[in-house]
């Protein structure tokens, strides 16, 4: 039976009434589109749906926006937060007149991405291993307008409640700063959330491992599995999309942002990656740490393109407030098996299986699709050249003399300093066309609206330090 067809015996047998065609746009967000049951036979999830491609950021203009969306049959789920019986399912966009993939869809691009690397004989399967951070809180308000600007966050783990007045009285019991990682309730507050996430994620597929409180108060992540490039980037949409609903329902409110809170750790996304071929894991070998030369080629790739990288890695103003040299950040560009400051580290494994490398400066604004194809590219450039990334870093990096630290690169201190990088180094990434030159240069275009955005607002902060000056 074809997936299409599995696909009707499914709306059949669960009396689906709508199909949801989700689709992700450039920055990153899911988008979708709601087809009644009546549309949907073999001929439609064959030929694919018509919409209207202007209204995406980035995309089509006015003139030219007529483009089809063609579902990935076998990438299919039941959507429990709907009310109505709803089956989604993943889509890649097309150009209708050529029938080709869209280059600015980045489901597409993270195809190519694939093609590139089989087409080099490197590897036949990517792996990735996100672990998005996020934050929920009880209410969040915020404003910015020309005359004035604001943001107030409030949940009830928040240390700043400890002399609150709640009108059911206060428990006392919630973290300090820094103090979340990771005692048992009451104290962690968000247990039930958690489960309940995991649970609907399950539900729908998505392989998890665990959930567990973060280090900041209210910041907690869920452990989801290890898979291939396309699977695992579908699968963190879906956590996404999940984590926002389950807070929904229970009355709160979830954010990716990674620096939502002044004076306290941020969220991040460590992504584990690793190559294999002919069922062999590319990157065990007899050099540091038991990797292979690949592997520490790889490494190298990554470490070179890493300020261009993190236009895609670290896609908003907001990634910069967390990533700031001298705090528990991964800013500094060097590998280390013993040492989390260094941005990609090597963690232990007993088996070759396992041998990996752990790339800790992405967060969870990313578009992931472009994001893990970026860092494919980068590491699949520096196994083609051979780019090596000198010797391992195993002091503590933040313990280091002055004069040692000015030799150590470090990640961007700003989206305009990405976007800049990203211009002067795009070549690894547009080699085959897996990322075209046009694509790059729509999607930076998104980026300096959010950057001018945001240098030419006043902040709050500044009327504290300048206002009387």
């Amino acid at each position: 039976m074809t997936n299409s067809k599995k696909i009707i015996e499914n709306i059949k047998q669960k009396d689906i009434q709508f199909v949801d065609l989700r689709f992700t746009d450039p920055r990153g967000k899911m988008q979708h589109v709601s087809q009644h049951v009546s549309t949907i036979d073999d001929e439609s999830l064959t030929e694919g749906f018509m919409f209207d491609g202007s209204s995406i950021a980035g995309w089509k203009a006015i003139n030219e926006s007529d483009m089809k969306l063609m579902p990935d049959c076998s990438k299919s789920y039941f959507d429990p937060f709907y009310s109505q019986p709803t089956l989604a399912i993943f889509c890649d966009v097309l150009d209708p007149l050529s029938g080709k993939a869209y280059e600015r869809d980045p489901r597409s691009t993270a195809k190519q991405a694939l093609k590139y690397m089989e087409k080099l004989g490197i590897g036949d399967t990517a792996y990735f291993g996100p672990e998005p951070e996020f934050f929920v809180f009880d209410d969040v308000k915020f404003e910015s307008e020309m005359n004035s600007s604001f943001y107030s966050i409030d949940h009830s783990e928040g240390p700043y409640n400890s002399g609150r007045e709640f009108e059911e009285g206060n428990m006392g019991h919630r973290p300090g700063i820094k103090g979340g990682y990771f005692p048992v309730p009451p104290v962690d507050s968000g247990q039930d959330l958690r489960s309940e996430m995991v649970l609907s994620l399950s539900e729908m597929g998505v392989p998890m491992e665990k959930h567990h409180h973060e280090v900041a108060p209210s910041q907690h992540e869920l452990g989801l599995k290890f898979g291939t490039l396309i699977d695992t980037a579908d699968n963190v949409q879906l956590y996404k999309y999940t984590v926002h609903n389950v807070a929904n329902s229970f009355g709160q409110t979830a954010t990716f942002m990674p620096k939502p809170v002044a004076g306290d750790n941020g969220s991040g996304m460590h992504v584990h990656q690793s190559l294999w071929k002919n069922n062999s894991p590319v990157f065990a070998g007899d050099k540091y740490s038991g990797l292979s030369d690949t592997c520490l080629f790889y490494i190298g790739g990554i470490i070179k393109h890493a300020k261009a990288i993190n236009c895609f890695t670290n896609p908003s103003t907001n990634s910069y407030k967390r990533l700031i040299p001298g705090f528990e950040a991964p800013v500094l560009l060097a590998y280390s098996a013993r040492n989390r400051s260094a941005s990609c580290r090597i963690p232990y494994v007993g088996s070759p299986n396992g041998k990996r490398v752990e790339v800790r400066f992405p967060d969870a604004t990313a578009n992931p699709y472009l994001a893990f194809s970026a860092m494919l590219m980068a590491g699949l450039d520096g196994i083609e050249n051979k780019i090596h990334p000198g010797d391992a870093m195993d002091k503590d990096l933040y313990e280091l003399p002055e004069n040692e630290l000015e030799n150590i690169p470090t990640v961007c201190g700003s989206l305009r300093e990405a976007i800049e990088s990203l211009k002067d180094d795009m070549a690894f990434l547009i080699k085959d066309n897996v990322f075209t030159k046009d694509q790059i240069n729509a999607y930076i275009d998104l980026k300096i609206e959010e950057v001018i955005n945001f240098e030419h607002s006043p902040h709050p902060v500044e009327f504290k330090m300048y206002y009387s000056s």
